[in-house]
């Protein structure tokens, strides 16, 4: 089963952020949730703060911001803490 270890983030190059803002988007206020992934999800983040920890939380996290690009893995099991209210563009595969 994936970790949030197996997140992926990093800056994406110009072709990459050119697709990701012809994805939906999705925005959610500070809170606290936890969330499964049953696909693939790739993202760009345009606004907010989030941290995200394995559910249940052994401690291991992952943060992220305006700018990055995430990957989060098919049959992630998670807790998204959103310090500052997020936007971003999405895609599932």
């Amino acid at each position: 089963m994936p970790t949030v270890k197996d997140i992926i983030v990093r800056k994406p190059s110009e072709e990459e952020a050119r697709t990701c803002k012809t994805w939906g988007t999705w925005g959610c206020e500070v809170s606290t949730f936890p969330w499964e992934y049953t696909q693939t999800e790739k993202c760009l983040i345009l606004a907010g703060r989030v941290t995200v920890t394995n559910d249940p939380d052994d401690g291991a996290s992952v943060s992220f911001g305006p700018g990055d690009y995430v990957e989060f893995p098919d049959g992630l099991r998670c807790l998204w803490k959103v310090a500052e209210p997020v936007r971003k563009h999405y895609e599932f595969e």
